[in-house]
């Protein structure tokens, strides 16, 4: 019955929550205003939209429009010597994970000095601790993801050293406050759509199976489970249907307070190692490509079949019995958002890779091999991967 939660981010949830930007109580009074390098936040009039808001709140701002899909170290400093010349103090990030998650590193280093490297934990990291506190972030996603809106971390890639490691872990990483607008998930196209609500499932699954789980976080994975098994294939299907980005965008950001109470899986340390490698692969892709073996190695050790089939119903299926129905339901979202024929292949994987890919999970993220519910070797990890490779 024990655990510890503290998730003090004010969240705006709701459909036109944008518009209520400008009536919050700012951090500072000059924002770096961080976005994607691509084109969407443009195009959807995002950014004009969260531009017009701030003014109206007397916020000056910078924008920075550099990150990248899986955000690089040398991006981040390229962000804090922004906030640094132009003498912001505070953050918004405009965006989905990439642009939350990277925003956190920039607060980080725009008030501390020498290189990111040196305050993260797990591989060549110095593991040292922040002198200075990071400036306030806001944060407005515009993706049902990573709930990185929620949380006090976030993930960068070290392209020198093919490191991508979850860095932070301050509370005073803590959005202040977060817009959750369902209305800026609509223009999200369906396969993208889909890899970042698996992203949210898998949060809230390895959550749910973690050895950290407890009563609190239990609540908060299985309502999300029963929302992205409710929603996600809808919102797939037409990125127009309000409830279904709604229920999405509520899963996404249950999904990352759960994260605060329990933490996940090794899946997820297998999953940064692949795009560490092959930075083209989307997270929540790589997630669906590992998923199936990952989870069926855990059926066969029988480590908690009592929750493969308690997650199982919460996908749908009320009168699941026995562990491997939960396989069968997410086999069955995958089809049914057509990413269940992900292939390996096609983002230039080898299987002469998976030695050294095992490797770098153990090495970089080692910690989340301890929230497993059972022991997984080095050759585990390899032949998950040499079973989930297409």
């Amino acid at each position: 019955m024990s655990f510890q939660m503290y998730v003090p981010t004010r969240i705006l949830f709701g459909a036109g929550q944008l518009n209520n930007l400008s009536n919050q109580k700012m951090p500072g009074k000059k924002a770096l205003l961080v976005i994607s390098n691509g084109k969407s936040v443009r195009e959807n009039r995002a950014l004009e939209r969260t531009e017009e808001q701030l003014k109206l709140a007397g916020v000056e701002t910078v924008l920075f429009d550099k990150i990248q899909a899986n955000p690089l170290k040398t991006t981040v400093m390229e962000g804090a010597a922004a906030a640094r010349e132009n003498n912001c103090d505070f953050i918004v990030a405009l965006g989905g994970g990439s642009v939350m998650d990277a925003s956190k590193a920039i607060a980080m280093m725009a008030t501390n000095d020498g290189d990111l490297w040196d305050y993260v934990n797990g591989g060549t990291g110095k593991n040292q601790s922040l002198k200075n506190q990071p400036i306030p972030l806001i944060c407005i996603t515009t993706t049902a993801g990573t709930g990185s809106e929620v949380d006090q971390w976030g993930v960068v890639t070290n392209e020198e050293t093919k490191e991508k490691i979850g860095c932070g872990g301050y509370d005073s990483l803590f959005p202040v406050f977060s817009i959750v607008d369902p209305e800026l998930m609509k223009s999200v196209p369906p396969k993208f759509t889909a890899y970042q609500g698996f992203d949210a499932l898998f949060h809230s699954t390895e959550s749910y199976i973690s050895s950290y789980h407890s009563i609190m976080s239990d609540m908060y994975a299985l309502t999300a489970i029963e929302n992205v098994g409710k929603y996600l294939t809808r919102a797939v299907k037409d990125g127009n249907d309000m409830e279904a980005r709604e229920g999405m965008a509520f899963a996404n950001t249950l999904s990352g307070a759960v994260m605060t109470v329990s933490v996940t899986t090794a899946q997820h340390s297998m999953e940064h190692a692949m795009s560490a490698y092959h930075p083209d692969l989307p997270h929540g892709a790589g997630l669906i490509m590992i998923s199936k073996a990952f989870n069926e190695f855990f059926i066969e050790k029988h480590a908690c079949d009592e929750r493969y089939i308690r997650m199982a119903q919460a996908m749908g299926m009320k009168d699941a019995k026995k562990p491997e129905d939960f396989i069968t339901m997410l086999v069955k979202l995958q089809e049914e958002c057509g990413v269940a024929d992900l292939k390996m292949s096609d983002y230039g994987f080898d299987p002469s890779e998976f030695d050294t890919l095992a490797r770098n999970a153990r090495e970089t993220m080692g910690g989340l091999f301890t929230a497993n519910p059972c022991e997984m070797s080095h050759e585990d990890c390899v032949s998950i991967y040499e079973k989930s490779y297409r």
